[in-house]
């Protein structure tokens, strides 16, 4: 009798999650066969960075190509440049209070560094996302500056913001390794870094990113600017006076947020199947509602 109920329940949490993160087909639609080349990939990536199109797992196979030459053919710096001319006419404008308090916030990975040699070995997003791999690489160090955002660093400061970088790494495993990271591709003179801690596990990264920005508001900061190249860096509570999103067509927080979430409810699941009969769907709906068995750190 219970293993009957066992199979019955994983594929109901199986059908949730396929219908929470999967796509839509639009049978009229003439881009819902791609065949229109590049064409079609820049509009899915137009439509990406627009967070038109959401939850998305892999940059659509007939896209590495486009992808490839976006990333490293020119067109990813151009469009750089262009959100840092806009970032630095907005930062004319901006009268300090002189009080030291005037902040301004970045992302790191693939705002301030690049991955982009990382992706590349993931076919640049079309292969699915390897944390290990990721972790593997983020270790070495290596992550080049993205140009256009080094010169905005430097200008801020020099404008006398006090600028504080926010990443979803975790202190205890990427401490040192980005500070030096950041260090040797000249990324110096900010006010702080400020990385996950042991209280932020299982957090998601608009609510980590929140309660971040939440607490320098808290301590008299002001936040006039804030600048990521995910939505999850923008979006949430405390945002800052003016949000600027730099191009990223290579991944995607959100998704990894739900991959995370629907392995955490695998893991109630499991659990939950070892109780009596008359226990498991109250168990199976309260790991579905993400109670409190789940946990997430993106």
């Amino acid at each position: 009798m219970m293993q009957p109920i066992k199979e019955v329940l994983l594929f109901l949490l199986l059908a949730i999650f396929s219908k929470a993160t999967g796509t839509k087909d639009y049978p009229n639609s003439r881009y819902s066969m791609p065949g229109d080349g590049a064409s079609y990939c820049l509009s899915w990536r137009l439509a990406v960075e627009a967070n038109n199109v959401r939850a998305w797992r892999t940059v659509p196979t007939q896209c590495l190509r486009y992808v490839e030459s976006y990333m490293i053919g020119g067109q990813y710096d151009r469009d750089v440049e262009l959100v840092v001319e806009q970032i630095l006419s907005y930062v004319n404008e901006v009268v300090l209070s002189g009080d030291g308090m005037d902040a301004w916030i970045l992302d790191v990975d693939d705002t301030c560094i690049s991955n982009v040699y990382y992706y590349k070995g993931k076919r640049y997003g079309c292969d699915p996302y390897d944390p290990a791999g990721f972790r593997a690489w983020a270790l070495k160090g290596g992550c080049p500056a993205i140009p256009g955002v080094l010169v905005l660093f430097n200008k801020l400061i020099e404008s006398g913001l006090k600028v504080i970088l926010v990443t979803g790494r975790d202190e205890e495993t990427f401490g040192q390794v980005t500070r030096d990271n950041l260090h040797n591709q000249g990324f110096v003179g900010y006010e702080r870094l400020i990385m996950r801690t042991a209280a932020d596990k299982g957090k998601n990264a608009v609510t980590y990113k929140s309660e971040i920005r939440k607490q320098l508001l808290e301590e008299g900061y002001r936040i006039w600017g804030n600048i990521g190249d995910q939505w999850s860096d923008l979006q949430g509570e405390c945002t800052g006076n003016r949000t600027f999103k730099l191009p990223n067509p290579m991944n995607n927080i959100l998704f990894l947020g739900r991959l995370a979430t629907f392995k955490s409810i695998l893991v109630c699941f499991r659990r939950c199947t070892t109780q009596a009969n008359k226990q498991v769907i109250h168990c199976i709906l309260e790991a579905y509602l993400l109670k409190p068995c789940v946990s997430l750190n993106w």
